[in-house]
């Protein structure tokens, strides 16, 4: 998917975006979004910030900036900002190329971004991301992945039309593969609910 064609997807949903994500949010995605900011301090990015949803968990002690591809994603994102009484920065910016310098970031956070980042685009994803975290930084992914147990994998085959076309998303990205070619160090990767909802911890080498 093109950037054109990301902007325009999420220019159709974005209206509806929080509806639609609520049963998952309430569900799953709340109870996990605390942990990707814990122990996080100095200057982060929270990258395909979305409409916000992470917001209030960014940590106190830190100075989080928030940037996505979409304006109407951000639109959304900033009337959550103002409602929490938060002071965020939130920027339009492609994660394949943000313009910022090099090792601006302590950290980079991104939850349900990659999925909807084409798989031959992973690589330059993060290399732009390990590019703009300091060395040592972490890089912390929250995603989808295609569950292996045949039932499961049958129920998300059956989702996967409807989220390619509401979210120009898939299940099947693999992003973990594509950490060590990126010229980063996989640090942990695990699943955190079932074998469908990974996390993975990549971080620039030192030096």
């Amino acid at each position: 998917m093109t950037a054109g064609d990301a902007r325009a997807t999420y220019r159709r949903i974005a209206p509806f975006y929080d509806f639609l994500d609520g049963p998952f949010e309430r569900g799953r995605y709340a109870q996990l979004r605390g942990g990707l900011f814990a122990g996080l301090e100095g200057r982060v990015l929270d990258a395909g910030v979305g409409t916000g949803r992470n917001i209030p968990h960014y940590p106190a002690h830190a100075d989080v900036i928030g940037i996505d591809l979409s304006a109407a994603m951000l639109a959304r994102a900033r009337r959550r900002r103002d409602a929490l009484g938060r002071d965020a920065p939130l920027a339009a910016m492609d994660v394949l190329g943000t313009g910022f310098a090099d090792a601006s970031f302590d950290a980079v956070v991104a939850s349900f971004l990659f999925c909807v980042i084409g798989a031959g685009q992973q690589q330059a994803a993060l290399a732009e991301l390990g590019r703009i975290v300091r060395p040592g930084g972490e890089i912390r992914l929250l995603d989808y992945s295609l569950s292996k147990r045949p039932v499961r994998r049958f129920v998300m085959g059956l989702w996967a039309p409807w989220v390619r076309w509401a979210y120009g998303a898939g299940f099947d990205r693999e992003t973990h593969r594509h950490v060590e070619p990126a010229g980063l160090v996989l640090a942990e990767n695990r699943f955190l609910i079932d074998d469908i909802l990974r996390y993975v911890v990549a971080r620039r080498p030192p030096g």
